[in-house]
């Protein structure tokens, strides 16, 4: 399955950086986005959401609501299939745009999807 993860960091304690290790383990495509746009865990790394030309079948967030709203329309735009808010990440106005634009959103931690067989 194909991730983007918006927020990734190559700080090992960050949990973006937790999850891609774990998306990696569980072989799935990542595709980490951040401002730097740097390569992370070896993974070439993206500034930008449209920046990546691979269908986004999931797209996982970790950076907060004031953050976001930015980028809302980029999102939709790329469209993912879903869109998973982790914990601190919950907004209702991309929300509700998200699935207005027939993007699955989920309140979920990407951490505990994997762990548990669920993601």
């Amino acid at each position: 399955m194909n991730v983007a993860i918006l927020g990734a960091s190559a700080k090992p304690e960050r949990y973006a950086h937790i999850a891609q290790a774990l998306l990696m383990e569980h072989e799935h495509e990542v595709f980490p986005v951040s401002p730097t746009g740097a390569e992370i865990l070896g993974v070439a790394g993206y500034s930008s959401v449209s920046e990546i030309t691979e269908e986004i079948e999931t797209l996982t967030l970790y950076l907060g609501p004031d953050r976001l709203g930015p980028l809302v329309e980029e999102i939709i735009l790329a469209k993912p299939r879903r869109v998973i808010f982790n914990p601190g990440t919950e907004s209702a106005d991309p929300m509700a745009a998200f699935e207005k634009a027939g993007i699955e959103c989920e309140e979920a931690c990407t951490l505990v999807l994997l762990r548990t067989g669920a993601f």
